[in-house]
């Protein structure tokens, strides 16, 4: 048996699986924490993931081994490779401002979407090194190269040796702004613009190229490192995921993405026109407030996440009228940094646990909706949609979401897609170094999908349309 490791660097936690590099049987996993906050020291991603390995059993017997990660972090590095301050993350919105000044300051959102197929938003890692430069310029002037999460955790893995050994993938690199997704080539111009000087940036690998081989005593050494990705690209891997599908992701942040042949260019912004880790495309709508919003809604009615599941299922559909906006954390989509959530319909008959539960899942699952529209707008063609993540695992969820989606949703067995879809580029990489012809991943197939349908319930969305805009902002 041939086995490959997958990594998800997620935002609170980092993830291993071992798995069998023909059949993607699992094997063995390990798991630690991350520190919370929206910016980090990537040591501590560096700690997690050795600590990870270590409860994953090890990987002396590993042959391959790739990284999904957090997208869009801001990794700075001065020219002796040391880490120039801590890595602003996905959900760090201080950047805002900056956002907003370099999409009006180099042709306007339309523009952006067509030649580099994202509009900045905080979230990206170009509007990160704006903030930098105009807030610590000394910490600017030291940055000498820029990577990602997941960049510098194989940089890591190979032995960190030398600026010019980093690299990424084209699905990584498609979330940063300053890689365009129609040419596939940086674009320095823009990087410069952000941070006001050139920088060192990640050689771009190809889907099911090598990024070297591990170097690192006591943890592991001459196994083959895939390119790694971003871990919406890996999530997408991991659940099998192909043209006509949509993946909806309720994690730490909403995700609707789709697998589609040709690049989007959406002038609002709403849909991140990203690449995906197999030489198609993702387009991507995100949302800042997702599995959180129910850890929040569960935590102020003293609750676990099932009796809040039963709670929600025990409410009439719309919740009486009842209408949870959960910008609780800012929002990304609508582009809402300084947003704040808020209630809207509360009455005698709507003031109890129930109706704040169903108003919580249908709130959460609105915006989800509403991303997506944007997708189909865009021109994606939905087949079916995967429904994925924690939040994936509350029943509520799951039989709420056909009925405010509108279709059909299928929920495959739990599992670290992210971690998973690793793997499985781990496993293509080690395929293609064999020298043979491999133009697509490993077909690994796993069964115990369960499809929920419901009637759709469109005054729901309504509703929730009526009062979305009365938010703070």
């Amino acid at each position: 048996m041939t086995l490959v490791a997958g990594v998800d660097s997620s935002t609170q936690a980092c993830k291993v699986v071992v798995r069998d590099a023909d059949t993607g049987e699992l094997v063995r996993s390990g798991r630690a924490t991350h520190p919370d906050g929206t910016e980090i020291a990537p040591a501590h991603w560096w700690d997690a993931l050795r600590t990870a390995i270590t409860d994953a059993g090890g990987l002396d017997d590993v042959a391959a081994i790739a990284v999904g990660a957090q997208q869009h972090g801001m990794v700075a590095l001065d020219g002796a490779g040391q880490v120039v301050r801590d890595a602003l993350l996905w959900n760090d919105t201080r950047s805002a401002d900056a956002a907003a000044e370099l999409a009006a300051a180099h042709g306007g959102p339309k523009v952006w979407a067509e030649e580099v197929g994202v509009v900045p938003v905080a979230s990206f890692t170009i509007s990160k090194l704006a903030w930098l430069a105009g807030h610590e310029p000394a910490n600017a002037a030291r940055t000498e190269a820029v990577c990602l999460p997941h960049d510098w955790l194989t940089w890591q893995l190979s032995g960190a040796v030398g600026l010019d050994t980093l690299t990424t993938d084209r699905g990584d690199a498609s979330g940063t702004g300053y890689w365009a997704v129609p040419t596939g080539e940086y674009r320095p111009d823009l990087l410069q613009a952000a941070l006001g000087r050139d920088a060192v940036l990640p050689r771009v690998l190809g889907p099911s190229d090598a990024a070297g081989r591990t170097a690192v005593a006591g943890v592991s050494e001459g196994a083959l490192l895939g390119p790694g990705t971003g871990d919406n690209m890996a999530a997408a891997l991991g659940v099998g995921a192909r043209p006509g599908d949509v993946v909806v992701s309720i994690g730490t942040s909403g995700v609707v993405s789709g697998i589609v042949d040709t690049p989007s260019a959406d002038p609002t912004g709403i849909v991140a026109g990203f690449a995906d880790a197999t030489g198609r495309y993702l387009p991507l709508v995100c949302t800042l407030n997702a599995a959180r919003v129910l850890d929040a809604t569960a935590r102020l009615l003293r609750v676990d996440h099932d009796e809040l599941a039963r709670l929600a299922l025990s409410a009439p559909v719309g919740s009486g009228g009842l209408v949870l906006v959960p910008y609780l954390e800012g929002e990304r989509t609508p582009n809402r940094p300084n947003a704040t959530g808020a209630l809207h319909g509360l009455t005698l008959q709507t003031a109890d646990a129930a109706h704040l539960a169903r108003a919580t899942v249908e709130g959460l699952l609105c915006g989800l909706a509403d991303g997506l529209d944007a997708l189909r707008a865009e021109g994606a063609e939905i087949r079916r949609v995967l429904l994925v993540g924690g939040g994936a695992r509350s029943e509520a969820v799951c039989r709420i979401a056909p009925q405010v989606l509108g279709c059909p949703v299928v929920v495959p067995p739990p599992g670290e897609y992210v971690a998973d879809g690793a793997a499985r580029q781990a496993a293509w990489a080690l395929a293609a170094a064999s020298g043979g012809d491999v133009p697509e991943p490993p077909s690994w197939r796993a069964g115990g999908e369960q499809t929920f349908e419901a009637d759709p319930t469109p005054q729901v969305r309504e509703r929730y349309a009526q009062v979305q805009d009365l938010t703070d902002s």
